[in-house]
């Protein structure tokens, strides 16, 4: 299964602000049907089992997106993070 990730490849992200983080980082989760739910479950279990993602603590760094469940018209689904609100306070590559 292709996840998309480029091996060897990192990028460093750096915020222009500090801790805490500004209420427009902090969002609350979009509500989601029931059916919504079920497949953003499955995916979180099959990134958990990939050891791509972590099970983090409420004290950690992990605040700053909101997943988003993206239907596709077969019946299939994705998981996608909302960076949107991230993207206005990260400093540009150069």
């Amino acid at each position: 299964m292709s996840l998309g990730a480029i091996i060897g490849h990192q990028v460093d992200i750096i915020l222009n602000i500090e801790r805490p983080y500004s209420p427009l980082l902090r969002r609350p989760a979009y509500l989601a049907s029931p059916k919504s739910r079920v497949a953003l479950e499955i995916h979180i279990i099959e990134l958990l089992d990939l050891g791509l993602i972590r099970k983090g603590g409420h004290d950690e760094e992990v605040e700053i997106t909101t997943l988003v469940i993206v239907a596709w018209h077969n019946g299939k689904s994705r998981m996608v993070g909302d960076f949107k609100a991230l993207n206005t306070f990260t400093v540009p590559y150069k």
